[in-house]
């Protein structure tokens, strides 16, 4: 996909489910649901065990269907590794100059991570398609979201950090261009009970709630 098509992509669904899992079956088995649950978007984040190799297993076999990334992606030669193996975006949870240099120029997506505002002004400034706003919860949800938008409506946000069924959407009508959801969709007892039709479940609220939310 182009870097145009990925964003494209994470702007309809509208929500990018981050998956920290304990092991590499469990990570295949959360983005499997979050896709069945109408998400074909999944990051894989670096703190799975094998997690560049997991990424290299998901892109051949749904890399047609799934929206791959990865993320708290650090350095450079992480971001390289995982580009490598078939990631389309990189997620960081701050911001790295030579990692947004590197994605860019190997045209890839980036989501660079900020909290205040100059940081977000400097990540979109550097590179960064969208900016990745973590921890959003810790310092007002969705009306930190609201409060950033009005001096910057130009830099689509992600919320990340907060983010639940009963706040999201207040985050997309705050003006939120996605949704960065993690241990609220993808369960870890979930994944560790085997009950995957909890994140298949939860996935399709969270769809009907940012479909809703844009509706109104």
């Amino acid at each position: 996909m182009t870097k145009a098509q990925v964003a494209a992509r994470i702007i309809e669904i509208g929500i990018v489910p981050v998956v920290r899992a304990t092991s590499d079956k469990h990570a295949i088995q959360a983005a499997e649901a979050v896709c069945q649950g109408g998400i074909p978007i999944v990051e894989m984040t670096m703190t799975v065990p094998g997690a560049i190799e997991v990424i290299g297993q998901l892109a051949k076999s749904v890399g047609s269907e799934v929206l791959i990334g990865a993320g708290t992606v650090l350095d450079a030669e992480t971001a390289q590794r995982c580009i490598d193996a078939g990631a389309e975006f990189i997620v960081s949870p701050g911001l790295d100059a030579e990692t947004i240099t590197l994605v860019n120029r190997l045209k890839k997506l980036m989501i660079a991570g900020a909290l205040t505002p100059t940081e977000v002004i400097r990540a979109w400034k550097s590179g960064s398609d969208f900016v990745k706003i973590f921890p959003c919860g810790a310092v007002g949800g969705a009306k930190y979201i609201k409060a950033l938008k009005a001096p910057l409506p130009q830099v689509p946000l992600i919320p990340t950090g907060g983010v639940n069924l009963n706040t999201a959407a207040e985050f997309i009508q705050a003006g939120a261009a996605a949704l960065g959801i993690g241990s609220e969709l993808v369960s870890g007892s979930a994944l560790a009970s085997g009950n995957l039709n909890e994140i298949v479940d939860a996935s399709r609220k969270y769809v009907a709630i940012v479909q809703e939310a844009r509706r109104s």
